[in-house]
Formats: C-alpha cells, sequence, structure tokens
C-alpha cells in the first residue's frame, strides 16, 4: 500500500498513443526470497469484466488480463512473461526473442486476485529461484506490463506501446532498479515422483501392472547457470498429440510436449528454414517410431555474463536390435552488440552400432532500432553431418534471411540448401535436396477505421520455390495472395486467399484408401475463406473453406471450431474438418472431430477430457487428465487413455486401447 506506483499505461489498440481508458496501477516491492507485485485495475463498469477460465495455461487471448515481463539479465533478448486473470489463472511464457516464446514452459511462481466494486486486484509472487539473473550486488532489470481490456478490445502498456512491437519485445521494456542484496538461500531442488498405472490388452483381457520411481534434481551452479540430473525419466502425464491429417508426401511436425525438454528449450533452438529443425528434441525417446524408456540424463543451462550455454545428454534403453543410445546436444550463443548473437551447436546421436553427429555455426543481427523505430533481423547458419566419424559428399546445409516484421510492412526473404546426404538425426527435415528461395510481403494499413475496420490484412504474395540440386530444376513452388482481409474493432477477422501451386513428383506417393499420386508434373490452384469471430465472446467459432485442384483431381476442405464459455469453470472446445477428394474416378472423404472438455474447481485443481475420431486412421481415442496442485512446485496428475484402432471392426466392450497412470511429483527445497 505505501511503495510507489506507476499508472502512465498507454493504448497501442485500440487508440494508438492515447491514454488508457481505464486506470491501471502497479507497485513492485522484494525481500530477500521473493520478488512481489501488485495491480489494481480500475473499470468503471466491473460488468463488462470478461472472465473465463480458472485452469492453468488459460487461453489469455480470449479474457481480461495482465501482463508481466521481467528480463532479469537486461540482455535485450530472452525473458519471463507472466499472465494472470481476474480470476489469478495462471500463464506463463519464455521469451526468447521480440518474436518468439515458448508457452509449454511452466515456472514456479502464484497469484491472488480480489474483484472490488471498482475493478480487481492482484498480488503476484515471483520465488528468484524461478528468476535467473546475474550474481550482483545491485541488480537491474528490464521490466515491462500489459492490460487487456476484451470488452473494448483494449490494449495498453506501460513502456513500449509501438505496433512494431509486442511485449516480448524486451529491447523496449523499461527498468527495474534498487534490488538490492538478493541471493539463492535455496541452492538444490529435489523433484522425486512415484508412478503406478495398468494396461488392458483386448486380445486376451490381461491386466498388466505398471510401477516406477524416478526424479530429478537441479542445481544451481551459479544464479544464472542451471544443472539438472534426472533418472528413470517418464512422461506419463504429457496430453496426448492431435492426430494429423497428412495429403502431402513430407513428414508431419508436432510439437513437444514434454516438460523436461521444455524448460530452457530456446537455449538449443537452431531453425533451418520452412519447418526444418537442426535439434527437434521429440527424437529422443523414439526408436523406429516407438516410444523406448530414458535411463537418465543431464541438463546444464543458462548463461554466464553474455555467454549462453545449453548442454543436454539422454541415454535411452535397448531396444529390440538397438542398443541403449546416447542423444546429446550442446548449443552456445555470445550476445553480440545490444540485440545480436553468433554461436554454434553440435549434435550427437550414439550407440555401439552407428554413430551421427552435427555441427553448425550461426549468427545474426538484431535491432528494434532500424530506420529509429523499425524491427530488423538479418541471420545465417552453416552446418553440416558426419556418420562414422566420416563427413560424406552433399552433406552440407545452410539457412540465411531478411526479416522485416513490422506493423504496417512485414517483409521476409529466406534462402535455405539441404544437400542429399545431410542426415540430422537428432532432427526434423521434411525434405532433402533442395535449395528454396521464399519471399513473403504482408501489408496491414489500418484504413476505414471510421466503418469499424481496426486493420486490413493484404498479401501481395507469398512465393516459395524448390530447387533440386544437381540438377536446378524446379521441383516445387507455392504463391499465397492475400487481395482481401481485415479484422474489425470487435475482434472478428476475415481472409480470402488465392494459392497456386506446382509439384514435380519422380517418385509416387499413396494417401487415403491406396490411392496413388502418380509420377509427372502438377499445377494447382485453389482458393480459401477464412472467419473467425471474437474469442472474447461466451460462444465464438472458426469458420475455414478451402476448394481447388489436388494433382490429378479436386479437392474441397471445409472445417470449423466452436468455443462454450459455460462459465468459468467449465469450457468446450468441438473442432470438426470434412476433406473430399475426387481422383482417378474415385471420392475419398476424411472426417476429424476433436472435442476438449475442461472443467476446473480452482485456480490448481482441473480436469480435462480429449476425444478424438480420424476415418482417415480408422480410430477413436479418448484422453482423460486429471491435474491437481496441492502447492506450487508439486503435482499430482491421473491420465487414463481408452480408445478403438480398426473402427470398422472393433468390438465396444474390447477397447484396443486401455490404459492409466497415476503420477505424483513433489517438490523438495534445500
Amino acid at each position: 500500500q505505501t511503495a510507489h506506483r506507476i499508472q502512465n499505461f498507454t493504448q497501442r489498440e485500440l487508440s494508438y498513443g492515447q491514454p488508457a481508458s481505464e486506470k491501471t496501477e502497479v507497485a513492485v516491492v522484494y525481500n530477500s526470497t521473493n520478488l512481489y507485485i501488485a495491480v489494481w485495475c480500475h473499470q468503471i463498469d466491473t460488468n463488462t469484466i470478461v472472465v473465463k477460465s480458472l485452469q492453468r495455461d488459460f487461453n489469455y487471448d480470449a479474457e481480461d488480463n495482465f501482463k508481466t515481463l521481467i528480463s532479469p539479465f537486461n540482455d535485450k533478448r530472452t525473458g519471463y512473461l507472466f499472465i494472470i486473470n481476474p480470476l489469478g489463472a495462471r500463464a506463463d511464457l519464455l521469451v526468447t526473442s521480440g518474436e518468439e516464446s515458448n508457452m509449454d514452459w511452466n515456472g514456479v511462481w502464484d497469484a491472488k486476485t480480489n474483484k472490488t466494486d471498482y475493478g480487481w486486484t492482484a498480488e503476484i509472487v515471483m520465488p528468484y529461484t524461478t528468476l535467473k539473473f546475474k550474481n550482483t550486488t545491485a541488480q537491474v532489470w528490464a521490466i515491462n506490463f500489459e492490460r487487456n481490456i476484451k470488452s473494448k478490445n483494449e490494449q495498453s502498456c506501460w513502456q513500449g506501446w509501438s505496433r512494431d512491437f509486442s511485449i516480448e519485445n524486451i529491447a523496449v521494456a523499461g527498468t527495474l532498479t534498487d534490488l538490492n542484496d538478493i541471493i539463492y538461500k535455496q541452492r538444490f531442488e529435489l523433484k522425486p515422483y512415484m508412478l503406478g498405472g495398468w494396461t488392458l490388452k483386448d486380445d486376451k483381457i490381461t491386466y498388466k501392472p505398471t510401477g516406477k520411481i524416478g526424479a530429478d534434481l537441479n542445481y544451481q551452479v551459479s544464479p544464472t547457470l542451471k544443472l539438472n540430473l534426472t533418472t528413470n525419466t517418464d512422461f506419463a502425464q504429457v496430453e496426448a498429440d492431435r492426430i494429423q491429417t497428412n495429403l502431402t508426401r513430407f513428414n508431419l511436425y508436432y510439437p513437444e510436449k514434454r516438460e523436461f525438454f521444455l524448460e530452457g528449450s530456446n537455449q538449443y533452438k537452431l531453425y533451418l528454414g520452412n519447418g526444418n529443425e537442426l535439434f527437434y528434441s521429440r527424437n529422443i525417446g523414439i526408436e523406429n517410431l516407438h516410444s523406448v524408456d530414458v535411463l537418465g540424463g543431464v541438463r546444464l543451462f543458462g548463461k554466464e555474463t553474455d555467454n549462453n550455454i545449453g548442454f543436454l545428454s539422454m541415454q535411452t534403453v535397448a531396444v529390440d536390435s538397438i542398443p541403449t543410445t546416447n542423444n546429446t546436444v550442446f548449443r552456445y550463443t555470445r550476445d553480440v552488440g545490444v540485440q545480436s548473437h553468433i554461436g554454434g551447436i553440435v549434435t550427437s546421436k550414439y550407440n555401439t552400432n552407428h554413430q551421427n553427429v552435427v555441427v553448425g555455426i550461426d549468427g545474426n543481427y538484431t535491432t528494434s532500432k532500424f530506420m529509429e523505430d523499425k524491427n530488423i533481423v538479418i541471420a545465417g547458419l552453416l552446418s553440416t553431418s558426419l556418420d562414422e566419424g566420416k563427413r560424406k559428399n552433399q552433406s552440407l546445409s545452410y539457412h540465411f534471411f531478411i526479416d522485416y516484421p513490422n506493423d504496417l510492412f512485414d517483409i521476409y526473404w529466406g534462402t535455405t540448401s539441404i544437400q542429399r546426404n545431410f542426415n540430422p538425426e537428432l532432427g526434423f527435415l521434411q525434405r532433402t535436396n533442395f535449395t528454396y528461395y521464399e519471399f513473403n510481403f504482408r501489408y496491414s494499413p489500418r484504413w476505414f477505421e471510421e466503418h469499424g475496420i481496426r486493420k486490413l490484412y493484404l498479401k501481395p504474395f507469398e512465393a516459395i520455390a524448390y530447387f533440386t540440386n544437381g540438377t536446378g530444376e524446379l521441383e516445387s513452388f507455392y504463391n499465397e495472395s492475400r487481395p482481401f482481409g481485415f479484422g474489425l474493432k470487435n475482434g472478428d477477422e476475415f481472409e480470402f486467399n488465392l494459392q497456386q501451386k506446382y509439384d514435380r513428383l519422380d517418385i509416387p506417393f499413396t494417401i487415403a484408401d491406396s490411392i496413388s499420386i502418380v509420377i509427372g508434373k502438377y499445377w494447382m490452384y485453389k482458393y480459401e475463406l477464412q472467419y473467425n469471430t471474437f474469442k472474447g465472446r461466451n460462444v465464438w467459432a472458426e469458420l475455414y473453406y478451402n476448394w481447388g485442384d489436388y494433382y490429378a483431381g479436386k479437392i474441397q476442405t471445409a472445417s470449423s471450431a466452436i468455443g462454450i464459455n459455460i462459465n468459468e469453470h467449465f469450457n468446450i472446445k468441438n473442432e470438426y474438418s470434412f476433406t473430399q477428394i475426387k481422383i482417378q474416378r474415385r471420392t475419398v472423404e476424411i472426417n476429424q472431430l476433436a472435442t476438449y472438455f475442461n472443467y476446473a474447481f480452482t485456480t490448481r485443481l482441473d480436469i480435462a477430457f480429449f476425444s478424438q475420431w480420424n476415418t482417415e486412421e480408422d480410430l477413436y481415442l479418448v484422453n482423460f487428465r486429471l491435474h491437481w496442485i496441492p502447492k506450487i512446485g508439486t503435482d499430482l496428475f491421473a491420465v487414463w487413455n481408452n480408445g478403438y484402432e480398426q473402427l470398422k471392426h472393433a468390438e465396444f466392450a474390447k477397447p484396443t486401447i486401455n490404459d492409466g497412470a497415476v503420477k505424483l511429483v513433489w517438490r523438495f527445497l534445500f
């Protein structure tokens, strides 16, 4: 109550540069173990407060929220983003750049809120063990705050309210000073777990109980470097993947969801462009498309002065003819200038039968002061792979791009080449033996505001061309233009897109129902409509329709998503898609249905139900998960998976998938 308060918030949306329409006050205090933030969110009409959720990692884009950005390193690059709503629901992200962040990270912090007759208030506590910072007597941190009022679609910030920046852009944040003599009192964090589960087999109706004990031990080598040791690692609590329909000849990408690999994941990332990754952590624990157990591992990640370090080594068990395997990645970058870096990476997959190593170097120049107040990024990467200690011919890859990501103009040019024998076994590639060029140009003027339009979404073109290495022949081409698109002040959005595609097939591939797409050269033209309603409403929808050519046939895809907010405890989302392909005098129809139910009793106890039906894979799956947080940092999970493969012949009394687990993770500090 007696701390100094700031209240000079400025609108980014809707009325750019104007003072916030509602008063917001923030105060920061601290002691030897925690940072505390107090927030007073005034609102003249408290009935217009939009709040829908209680669960962890809520969809903050759909409701009123308050965001706190903290960068203890004050390095203009990395930090933490903490988000709360008026009911005290929490979400958090690791910020890795002005445009990138990882929402799957979960930090140890807490918040309590209270609705008042003038709005709502909040108190947030952030232990220093969550915030890595330099080991100096006097701390100087970057900090920023943002408030979103969904009933007005208003977004206001304390600092950096330019529309060319988001709050994740630490370079334009404010400064927090006078943090003196703060230290870590806890040096060790022990997180043991106990797991009990079962598996029912449909063929013999057999019951197979499972049990497991393991632990993670975390040690702060310094306030900024964290060492993590893990043994008997298990990921039973991870939510199920949404099954994707693949109508292309390329691999599908599934995001990492295992918490162990998410913390500090920015320290290991190196992007090759167009969906390719030099390190893809989901390859760890996978052999021959089947999951294998992790015996244990070690991680060291963090920052020392201008040096960023990410080291990870995991050992998996032997399976079939594959011996126990070591998976290692080491990533190093050094900060250069205000926002730039240079660095390198080494990945290794090794067992007694085989060794694969990838080595790469990279660097970028980033600034938020190009032409005084614009963003620009210029970056490059060069890497090569070695098998059995030897480098083959044609085993290089490179990626170079220039990005101008700003509000009015968003322009990108990039090129990537991946040679025929480049083989990153701990990475992810969609295709090999190509060189591609990409150029995107988006134009977003703010015209017709008097007619309720917030922003136009125009895209003169997005062109991507792949050429086969060696011959230089065009392999694939994609172009999308958007002659008409807009976002309304009420939050609704619309797009009309024109798409052009060319694909040269040298090898046939097969899609649903064993339809073969034969060798040939194909030009395809499609049209696309998208309409999304504002997610801040109690009922919202996303509608999508795409139709046109599909190789030697025709395709049309329609999909919808409908969200229903019953109240702050109960939320439903239903997603449905229908794809029809007419080719080779045959008609293929693919249906997908996914339903999500979430009921949150409190901000620390919720249950989630996720079911999905896919006619291409001919299966139906159900995933149930209960998550209870007895205290912050400690978790209890109960997970049950049930489903049917080969639905056409399924016996519904005998599910082909039936397993479950209960996992308790407890956190000790000493």
